[in-house]
């Protein structure tokens, strides 16, 4: 008769006994009558801090939820495309929906990576989430250090920043403009010459980066969410 893990109810396999402990879950799957020992032994089961009757053996450690070395391995590896799929679509305008799209998606994508390398992983929203956010954190880094990387080549060596430059003087004139507009009095020159400097500028993009590593990381964390619950559902009805 197929047995079942009396906490998660998935299946054990039929060299079960090799192991005490449910594959999926890590759940030990033997016990120990007191009963039984003390009979045998003919002393009286050792009483615990808490005052209930104890075996006096050290439990097992708690089974790892994520086997992180291969969530961060597979989220890096999908950030890294991403970047890659970033600097190709400066390129290639084709390319972009493509480079939105595997962003917006890639905890989904990491979770189906993570799943075919470990297939008898325990799955559900909370590991999700979990690996959601090492995605998140991936993106915001590989994501950050292509811009930083492109950004250095154009400037330095191909010298071809001057689109990039002439949109955020375009961005700071058009901020100046109406803040005027809604401001009592006009704005002072200094602050007006300070906005024109590169180093606003520079604190200006990093700001926007800043946001935008913020929002990616709540997006990959709710997609981590989502991902986990899906998988955990398609586990228990097979």
């Amino acid at each position: 008769m197929q047995e079942t893990c009396h906490r998660c109810g998935a299946e054990l396999p039929a060299d079960s006994g090799e192991s005490p402990f449910c594959p999926h879950c890590g759940t030990p799957q033997l016990f120990l009558s007191l009963e039984n020992q003390s009979v045998e032994t003919g002393g009286d089961p050792a009483i615990g801090a808490d005052g209930t009757p104890s075996t006096g053996a050290l439990p097992p450690p708690l089974p790892r939820q994520v086997e992180w070395k291969t969530a961060i391995r597979c989220a890096a590896l999908v950030a890294a495309i991403a970047a890659v799929l970033s600097l190709a679509a400066i390129r290639v305008d084709a390319l972009s929906m493509l480079s939105f799209l595997w962003i917006m998606s890639a905890s989904l994508i990491t979770l189906g990576f993570y799943q075919k390398r470990r297939p008898a992983a325990w799955m559900d929203v909370k590991v999700g989430a979990h690996i959601g956010v090492v995605v998140g954190i991936c993106l915001a880094v590989e994501l950050g250090v292509a811009a930083v990387g492109a950004g250095l080549m154009g400037r330095f060596v191909l010298h071809s920043m001057g689109n990039f430059d002439a949109q955020m003087s375009w961005i700071i004139a058009e901020g100046q403009r109406r803040s005027q507009e809604w401001a009592s009095a006009p704005m002072p020159p200094a602050l007006l010459a300070l906005e024109r400097t590169p180093e606003f500028h520079a604190g200006y993009a990093l700001f926007y980066f800043a946001f935008g590593s913020a929002v990616l990381l709540v997006v990959s964390t709710l997609g981590g969410a989502f991902a986990g619950l899906l998988r955990m559902r398609r586990r228990t009805l097979v």
